[in-house]
């Protein structure tokens, strides 16, 4: 932690302050979503610069493939990566090397911010007794989310471009009991139901239930109104699921809430003179399709530590080339999200699609550093998002040239 810095809604900081929340940690009952989120090698590398990798990392499930379930019941599995290239599927946590071990770290939750000060730095928050708090900071990290209080005083600056675009789908939450004590499918896997213009995905917890999620257009889910509606569809789309989920469970909780949105949210800049700066959803929100977001979260914080240190903390250097760095990196990965879903849903079940994966990974094989496969390039290195989005276009092009060729000569 550095002094003098406060961090709206963010765990790692100098001062904390959680707007609107109580102690999530001290709550009987956490109202919510299940919360799965997809630990990659970008996240891990934060973790690892705060010493926490090992820890985090030991308590979350690892993912080797993708498992694909075809309408008649057969299931295929689709790797990541090369062997050893996993992504770490993780809960909320709670973990004994929390921000308070820090001397230098206060938590404040309950705290609503009401305003804050673009040329002093101050921050006004509305305490839980109804009291008025102003806070002093030297550089204000707006980490509250994809609808961030910090970012309203920079939509009311000059020059700030912003955009927010909700996706046409919903999501909505189900859950698969244990078998017997275990997991009723596979733990390791990602598994998809892909049905082209939707898809359901199935991903494990600790307590061996598996969080089923589906995905599909808002007029979709308005047209199953009823219980025996609800077994209809699932009886034509994914009948190898209701005697895993239970046809009386999925006739309660189809209804128990609507269909959720997401959202994908772009702007820039993300810093306002030398004293606010903009991190995670609250500069990037982005939908979940890639498992990214949360990596490229803790990939901010990394870059941001890693311009400090070349710039020697100087904020009013600091903060313009950060947004220069991240901003075409965040935007990247935003764009990628929204393509990836449109892959799950609906790629996966093209034999184009896995001749191209098989190429792709020949290539990778032959050419290691020369040809990387997207996934690769996002999910298990340092490659930057905009310079991975290069190469995949680069490389689509060599691996087009590739595969006519082979054909021509087939031929």
């Amino acid at each position: 932690t550095r002094p003098g810095i406060t961090m709206n809604d963010c765990p790692e900081s100098a001062q904390v302050h959680r707007a609107d929340f109580a102690d999530i940690r001290e709550a009987k009952i956490v109202k919510g979503r299940s919360i799965n989120l997809a630990l990659s090698h970008r996240g891990r590398q934060a973790l690892k610069q705060v010493g926490m990798e090992d820890t985090i990392v030991s308590k979350g499930i690892p993912m080797h493939s993708r498992m694909i379930h075809s309408l008649n019941g057969t299931q295929s599995p689709i790797p990541y990566g090369k062997k050893g290239q996993v992504t770490l599927l993780m809960q909320r946590l709670d973990t004994p090397h929390s921000a308070e071990t820090y001397s230098t770290t206060k938590l404040n939750f309950a705290h609503k911010l009401l305003n804050w000060s673009t040329e002093t730095g101050a921050m006004t928050f509305l305490r839980a007794d109804g009291a008025k708090e102003e806070i002093q900071a030297d550089l204000i990290v707006g980490c509250d989310g994809a609808f961030s209080a910090i970012r309203k005083q920079f939509l009311r600056q000059s020059r700030f471009n912003f955009s927010q675009t909700y996706i046409p789908h919903g999501y909505l939450e189900l859950t698969m009991p244990p078998i017997n004590g275990e997991f009723a499918m596979k733990p390791n896997y990602l598994h998809i139901w892909p049905r082209n213009t939707f898809m359901m995905i199935a991903l494990p917890n600790l307590d061996k239930t598996f969080t089923c999620t589906l995905f599909m257009p808002f007029d979709e889910f308005e047209n199953v109104t009823t219980g025996d509606q609800v077994i209809e569809f699932f009886q034509k789309y994914f009948p190898d699921t209701i005697p895993l989920i239970g046809a009386d469970a999925l006739k309660r909780d189809y209804f128990r809430l609507p269909a959720q949105a997401m959202v994908s949210v772009k702007c820039s800049p993300y810093h306002l003179s030398d004293k606010c700066v903009l991190m995670g959803d609250a500069a990037h929100a982005v939908v979940p399709f890639y498992g990214q977001g949360m990596n490229a979260g803790f990939e901010d914080c990394l870059v941001f530590n890693e311009i400090m240190d070349q710039l020697n903390e100087d904020f009013s250097a600091v903060l313009p080339e950060y947004t220069r760095v991240r901003v075409p990196d965040d935007h990247a990965i935003a764009d990628l999200a929204m393509y990836n879903y449109v892959e799950m849903r609906s790629h996966v079940n093209s034999k184009w699609f896995l001749f191209r994966k098989y190429v792709d990974n020949t290539l990778h094989m032959i050419m290691p550093r020369t040809v990387i496969p997207l996934y690769t390039m996002v999910t298990f290195t340092r490659i930057r998002y905009h310079e991975a989005v290069k190469r995949w276009h680069w490389q689509d092009k060599v691996r087009h040239y590739i595969v006519h060729s082979s054909l021509y000569k087939g031929l």
